[in-house]
Parts: C-alpha cells; structure tokens; sequence
C-alpha cells in the first residue's frame, strides 16, 4: 500500500521540455478527464536554465497550459487548442529537494524523464556523501535518482515503482538502469540496495513519437496531431494513464527502428543539408520539403539505403507505410520546425540517428554503397548544388 500524501501527486517528471508538455502530460490530462490516469505530475527541473525555471514558475501557479495540435492527420485538417491540466505541482530540484525525498517516499509510482541528449552523463563532484544530507542536492541527473531511490528503497521498499525515460536512446529503460546501477556500485552502495534496483524497480524501455515544433510563452507547446508512445511489455509494469497514443509492444525494437531509420535520420539529414549549404537560418523543415533538390536527396536516402535495411528484416512494407505518414507530418504546413532547432547537439545526434543504419546493414551482410549516410556521418557532405 502507498503512503498517502496530502498532494498525492503519483507520477514524478524530470523536465520541463516542450515535448513533454504535449506528449504525456497532455496524456495523462486527456486520460484523467475519462478517469484513466493515477493521477497528476509533478514537474521537476533539474538543471539551471533560466527558460526552464520560467516554465517551472508558470506550471507552479496550477491554471494549466495550452497545446496547440496542428496538421494533417491520415488527410485530414487538424487545428485545435486543448488545456493541459495534469501538471499539479512545479518544483526545483536546487530548491525542493527535500520535498522530493518527502514524495519518492510516499506516493510516487511512476517516474518520468526526458533530460536531453546529455541527460545520462556524470558528475566528478557527485558522491557518496550526498546520502549524508538532505541539504545537498546531487549536480547529474542519475545522482539525483540514485539519491531518491536509495530513499524510496529505505522507506518504502516494497511499493510498486516504474521509471519511464523518454530520452531518445536505444533501450532506453536499460541504458538508465545500468548508468544508475553503475553509479551504486561505485559508491559502495549495499548489494541488496543494487539487487532491490534491478529486480523491483521496472526500467520501462520506451519509444516516443511526436513533433513538438514550438514553444508557447511562458509555457505550452505546438505539436502535430500524430503521436506515439511505444512501451515494451515487462511484468509488473505500471503506466501513468491509458491513452490512444499509448501502445505495448513485444517488439520495441520494430517501432524504434522506423522512428530512428526514417524520421530521426531525415531530420538528422536535412540538417546537414542545412549546415553545409548555408540555408536560410529560419528555415523550417517544410520548406526544406519543398525545395526539389533538397527532397529528391532525402527520398534517394529513404529509398536506395534505409529501405532496403527493412527489406532485408522482412519490413519493407511497414516502412512503406511509415513514409506513407511521415510524408504527410513533415509536409505540415502549420509548424515552423526550424532545421536550426533539429542541428541542436548535431554530431551526437549523427552518430545516434545515422550509425545505427549503417550497423545493421553491415551487420546483414547487405551490398549498400549508401553514400549520403556515411558522408553526412563523416561530415563530407558536398553542397547540394554540386551533386
């Protein structure tokens, strides 16, 4: 049985990203307007950026926010504003943290992250000594979960938990277990804390699927209509709310890979594009779509040397049919998704989106030149206007 709280907040976010504003928070609203979520979120920035506390200010004072869904779904024209209500609680970890160790000891059931391409990375002056004191407030992200789940474990050991990471990672559930894992074992953490990690705790792996192309000021998002958010079948397994969007899967894998080989790699590829040609710097990714080169590059790319990696997994026409729709979202004529905003943190996101098709071409035997992926891995892309 959980602790009862009197904020009773059962799902605990780490980030304040826009992403998250239209994609399980405005989940868990939708689903708790039909009686089908735990509860509401509590929204924790963990970093210093000014534009976070911002967001954070704004979600603390409980009015909601708005998400606009614009875009054509399946042909159909969507345009519409809905409020967000889920987020019922707004803290900073710098200054909140002992409610939080308060909450991770009571009604917390499920956590929520999505902490940006180097969300996962340690810090030097992270250590042990951080368990001494709940004034000190660990600097990365897995010291603040080790810290609050050493807490959790001590206690509350046996009431359920599932941690959701939604960073766009391979395995993403494992890859944090193993990072925090790591990190206990490093600091000499008791082994039955390390078993209690592994075997109690469920490291959800995860897929998530939605443009989010703009922020609203002070906080809200504009997104497409299209959204998803894949989930690996695992026993034990606690979900926030049940929502459309919201699909578990034996096969993750499948849906990570037409994500990462044809959306994340595309974006990833007109970024690149954008680099090196010296594009408009507010161009956006609808009319990189509609310029006749830059398209015909990007299709040459999905067809001679993404396709035929499904192909040879027997998947050719689910990524057919993803193109299908993928199509379609990046020819939205209502968000500005800048190629700026996507060429964030670029040479990590090449060697996530485009290395791994590379891989498992090699990896089935496959006689693929594919030329523009491992040129725009390497960074020798010529001009388009030389091809």
């Amino acid at each position: 049985m959980l602790k009862p709280s009197a904020m009773g907040q059962p799902i605990l976010q780490f980030g304040t990203s826009r992403f998250l504003q239209a994609h399980v928070d405005l989940f868990v609203s939708q689903a708790l307007a039909r009686g089908q979520a735990l509860g509401g979120i509590t929204v924790v920035q963990t970093t210093s950026n000014p534009a976070s506390a911002q967001r954070v200010a704004a979600l603390a004072q409980g009015a909601g926010y708005p998400v606009h869904l614009r875009g054509l779904l399946r042909g159909e024209r969507i345009d519409s504003t809905v409020t967000c209500n889920a987020v019922r609680q707004a803290w900073q970890a710098d200054v909140d943290w002992p409610r939080l160790l308060d909450a991770m000891a009571g009604e917390v059931q499920v956590i929520v992250s999505n902490t940006a391409d180097r969300g996962y990375q340690l810090d030097a002056q992270d250590g042990p000594d951080l368990l001494a004191s709940a004034a000190r407030v660990p600097r990365s992200f897995p010291a603040k979960l080790l810290v609050l789940l050493r807490h959790r474990w001590q206690q509350q050991p046996a009431a359920p938990l599932s941690i959701f990471p939604c960073e766009l990672i391979e395995r993403n559930g494992d890859a944090l277990r193993e990072v925090v894992c790591g990190l206990a074992a490093a600091w000499a953490l008791p082994a039955e804390f390390i078993a209690w990690l592994r075997q109690h705790c469920v490291w959800a792996n995860s897929l998530v699927d939605r443009i989010v192309s703009e922020a609203l000021d002070p906080v809200g998002a504009v997104a497409e209509p299209y959204a998803l958010w894949a989930v690996e079948k695992q026993d034990r397994l606690v979900l926030p709310c049940q929502h459309e969007a919201i699909v578990l899967t034996d096969d993750l894998d499948h849906h990570e890979r037409l994500k990462l080989f044809l959306l994340n790699a595309g974006h990833t590829y007109l970024a690149e594009r954008w680099l090196v040609d010296g594009r408009a710097a507010d161009e956006t990714v609808q009319q990189a779509m509609n310029d006749p080169a830059l398209r015909a590059a990007l299709e040459s790319l999905w067809a001679e040397e993404v396709v035929p990696v499904f192909e040879a997994l027997g998947q050719r026409d689910a990524a057919l049919a993803y193109l299908v729709d993928l199509r379609e979202r990046l020819l939205n004529p209502f968000l500005a998704h800048r190629l700026a905003d996507i060429a964030q943190n670029h040479a990590q996101k090449k060697q996530r989106r485009l290395a791994p098709v590379l891989a498992l071409a090699s990896q089935l035997g496959l006689d693929l030149a594919q030329p523009r992926l491992r040129a725009a891995l390497a960074g020798t892309v010529q001009s388009i206007q030389s091809e």
